[in-house]
């Protein structure tokens, strides 16, 4: 998969581009939040000038807007945005599945199966995002085609600003795994067509957990 780290700047610019990214990935910084060059320059123990190069960075991601009268802040996506984002991820990774069930080599096949083990084992949901995310990556690169990976990486620093992964719920992170197990199947029986039609699914449950997730948050709080 193409790099985290910005295309130009310093070691410090790209050393804060990824923390940012981290902590969009990790919902430490929730849509909306405002970043003052000054405050993440002292978090950082750097200078004002990488952190701009890093947020500039952000901006061309579109992870960051610029907002009058109040400076950089994280991108909110709104409820059609992010429809049309799984609706995005379900056709590009299927497509994905269905390259991969034609190129994937044994040892990809091999890493994918050790990943979903371990994703099987685990109830930290750092370690089931990661994990989750390695087992897809994965796959990624099994299906051999650098343009549909660079289209896949640009769609997933969008899905950052979701923040949590949906995988934080115990039932969805046992699901997933099974859903892992029924792709890997069809891939090892070079059945693309059903590498294809499984990844939609896959992605659409964990896009159906999302939206379950967003209404909650939206949901207004009963008075008592």
């Amino acid at each position: 998969m193409a790099s985290e780290d910005p295309t130009t700047g310093s070691p410090q610019s790209s050393s804060a581009y990824r923390r940012l990214l981290e902590e969009i990935r990790s919902g430490e910084l929730v849509p909306g939040a405002r970043l003052r060059e000054t405050e993440l320059a002292e978090r950082f123990g750097i200078s004002r000038t990488p952190v701009r190069e890093a947020i500039r960075q952000l901006e061309s991601d579109g992870l960051v807007v610029h907002l009058p009268r109040q400076g950089a802040a994280l991108r909110t996506l709104d409820y059609p945005e992010v429809m049309e984002l799984y609706e995005m991820r379900a056709v590009l990774e299927g497509t994905a599945a269905r390259m991969a069930a034609r190129a994937a080599s044994a040892i990809e096949l091999g890493e994918l199966a050790a990943l979903n083990n371990e994703l099987a084992e685990v109830t930290d949901p750092r370690r089931s995002y990661e994990l989750n995310r390695q087992f897809h990556l994965t796959l990624f690169d099994a299906a051999k085609n650098r343009f549909l990976i660079r289209a896949i990486s640009g769609l997933q620093k969008t899905m950052m600003i979701l923040g949590r992964t949906t995988l934080v719920s115990s039932e969805r992170a046992r699901a997933a795994v099974e859903e892992h197990w029924a792709i890997l199947a069809a891939l090892e029986a070079r059945d693309g067509a059903a590498a294809e039609a499984l990844m939609r699914q896959h992605i659409e449950a964990a896009h159906k957990v999302r939206v379950r997730t967003l209404r909650e948050r939206e949901r207004p709080v009963e008075e008592i």
